[in-house]
């Protein structure tokens, strides 16, 4: 009897055990699930706040900008009856000290100062073409050879030169196949911020305001070389030139600007226009047009829309044009038109602003008037080419995109068609990864398989690594 009492005793205990050790294993998924939830509740917590700030830090802004023309005069009246007033001080305040993620400012004078980044970019890889830079990467920031490249490596000075007006300045080196260096001045621009009606001006020499990529830096480039239809149509460089340039934000419900941009048009920055080359003339020996009168400088007209689609959209669309004198004639001149569209969607859950989904797509035509030329055997003719690309990013997760380009130009068949690398017909897809190591560096291998009318098929493979020094500008989203 008191041992089946003991064993009676020990299957209860037993039995007893085990709903308490499911309870207990109910109990931690039940905390882990709430600490779950309580740090994606404390992650959007700290991104609402983080974005109240910066509207706050906007409104102050302006409310300061508004008030420092009032702060200026009656500064200057203080110092005029006060020989002890304060005097401006050079570099920032003592209270606020430098950290990574901030511009390195270099001076300050009252409202004055100017912030100071370098960049580079640095392209490693190789290619089924001998010379890549022969027929397949035409852009001036483009690989250009087997093994390693370096083709812009730039310093970046912008900063406020008064209540009125603001500056910006980028410098850029790039280093040839010898290992030479070539330097240009690749932008450098006023740009006013207390205009009324929403009116903003700007003058010195930048990118045309030309559909989405041509006013970019490359390092804000999501792919390793220039598009094909850009190459074919603005040169090497890009279409960028000394000039000024009238916006407008117009007074819709949802954001509207336009955009007038007015340029001496001549020079390589100038590909398609008054370019003293052959090469963009397509054959033909430049003549020099000289500026005889507003007629022959180059013009370029943008309107931009921006819709939120909803909570997690945006659509921007955009419409651009550019038209000008050419030197291949003493009366050619050349159109190009252009349409672009920029979607993006981001999760409501965005952990860094990952995951999202980004489409960019861009459309030109253009239409050259090439003018005769006697001694090579050219008569005058209207060369059109159009084309587009097309890419789709995906950020994946924090830190790592991957990216899809397609890209198609065409033209009509010229008389200098046969040797001309920026004509004939070509595709080109390019499938690539990023990863972002942190917002001043990225890593990035990209694919492209190319086919042209004028070599058939090439393959080739690079890598970029870019570091940052310092904080760049702000870009246009």
């Amino acid at each position: 009897m008191k041992l089946g009492k003991v064993l009676g005793l020990s299957a209860a205990l037993c039995l007893g055990v085990l709903p308490l050790a499911a309870q207990e294993t109910n109990n931690v998924e039940q905390l882990k699930k709430q600490l779950q939830e309580l740090q994606q509740k404390f992650q959007k917590q700290q991104e609402e706040q983080r974005q109240q700030i910066e509207a706050l830090q906007k409104q102050l802004e302006a409310l300061l900008q508004q008030h420092k023309p009032e702060q200026a005069a009656a500064t200057n009246q203080s110092s005029a009856t006060d020989p002890t007033a304060a005097v401006p001080s050079l570099g920032p305040p003592a209270e606020q000290p430098w950290s990574p993620s901030q511009p390195i400012s270099l001076g300050r004078a009252g409202s004055a100062y100017m912030n100071v980044s370098f960049d580079a970019l640095m392209d490693f890889g190789g290619s089924t073409a001998s010379d890549p830079s022969a027929r397949l990467q035409l852009g001036d920031h483009d690989p250009i050879q087997r093994g390693f490249s370096l083709r812009n490596a730039e310093i970046a000075l912008d900063g406020a030169v008064d209540p009125y007006l603001k500056g910006f300045a980028n410098i850029v080196f790039k280093l040839e196949k010898d290992q030479s260096t070539t330097v240009e001045l690749e932008e450098t621009y006023l740009q006013s911020v207390t205009l009324p009606a929403n009116l903003q001006v700007k003058a010195g020499q930048f990118f045309a305001n030309f559909g989405r990529q041509n006013p970019q830096h490359p390092h804000t480039w999501a792919f390793v070389d220039e598009p094909l239809v850009l190459s074919r149509a603005f040169g090497p460089d890009g279409l960028r030139n000394i000039g000024g340039q009238l916006s407008w934000l117009l007074p819709t419900p949802f954001y509207t600007e336009g955009f007038l941009g007015v340029f001496n048009g001549q020079g390589g920055t100038a590909f398609s226009f008054r370019n003293p080359e052959q090469e963009g003339n397509h054959g033909r020996t430049p003549i020099d047009r000289g500026l005889r009168g507003p007629g022959d400088l180059l013009y370029a007209p943008r309107i931009t829309s921006s819709f939120d689609l909803t909570d997690q959209q945006t659509l921007v669309v955009g419409a651009s044009a550019a038209f000008g004198p050419n030197d291949s004639g003493p009366h050619s001149r050349t159109e190009v038109y252009g349409v672009d569209g920029y979607w993006k969607w981001k999760s409501a859950h965005a952990n860094q602003g990952f995951p999202f989904v980004s489409w960019q797509t861009e459309a030109l035509y253009q239409r050259f008037g090439a003018g005769e030329d006697v001694s090579a055997g050219l008569s005058a003719e209207n060369l059109r080419d159009w084309g587009f690309y097309s890419q789709l990013l995906w950020g994946i997760k924090p830190r790592w995109v991957a990216g899809l380009r397609g890209e198609f130009v065409t033209g009509n068949d010229g008389a200098f068609d046969a040797s001309d690398i920026f004509r004939g017909d070509r595709t080109r897809v390019s499938p690539n990864l990023t990863w972002y190591p942190s917002e001043f560096s990225k890593i990035r291998l990209q694919y492209n398989y190319d086919h042209g009318q004028l070599f058939g098929d090439d393959h080739s493979v690079w890598m970029q690594v870019e570091f940052l020094l310092g904080s760049h500008a702000a870009h246009k989203f």
